[in-house]
């Protein structure tokens, strides 16, 4: 059925069947101040995200909604509670080694506010820290190219010197 008016419902279902796709969800989160909230995982777990900082999300578990799992993510990855508001465009990455898909992941984000909850990292997060347009500008190499690419999207991209674009 085509019936929807976002695609998303269509994403998520073609998605969760396709094998070796991984269907990402999240959220791009302001406080009160207009600060984003950004996450590092710890090196040691390794991976495709190790060391760089990204939005809060990861994987939707079979039979969640975009929204819930984004929610649940979000909660266990910071302890925090959010308002998700606008959907925004997915977008996808494909990690290639030669002839070989490494990765292939489509990330589907929402815009959110913070609500409540004490942010305490989860054991999988190496820091979690709230960062102003100043910061965002001065640590941009710092994000990973998904997570600047979310951010752009987002419409959250700093003005940044011309040495910092990537």
């Amino acid at each position: 059925m085509l019936a929807m008016t976002d695609g998303t419902e269509l994403l998520r279902s073609n998605a969760m069947n396709a094998e070796g796709i991984m269907l990402a969800v999240g959220a791009v989160i302001r406080d009160a101040e207009g600060r984003l909230l950004l996450v590092r995982h710890k090196r040691e777990r390794g991976g495709y995200w190790q060391g760089k900082w990204i939005c809060p999300g990861g994987r939707l578990e079979p039979g969640e909604t975009l929204a819930e799992g984004a929610l649940r993510e979000v909660r266990e990855e910071t302890h925090l509670d959010i308002k998700l508001g606008k959907i925004l465009a997915p977008f996808e990455t494909i990690v290639r080694e030669g002839d070989t898909v490494r990765l292939h992941v489509v990330y589907v984000d929402f815009l959110a506010d913070l609500v409540g909850g004490e942010l305490k990292p989860d054991d999988d997060i190496a820091e979690a820290e709230w960062w102003d347009q100043s910061t965002l500008a001065r640590r941009w190499y710092e994000l990973h190219h998904d997570t600047q690419r979310l951010l752009t999207i987002a419409g959250c991209v700093p003005e940044l010197p011309s040495s910092s674009l990537q």
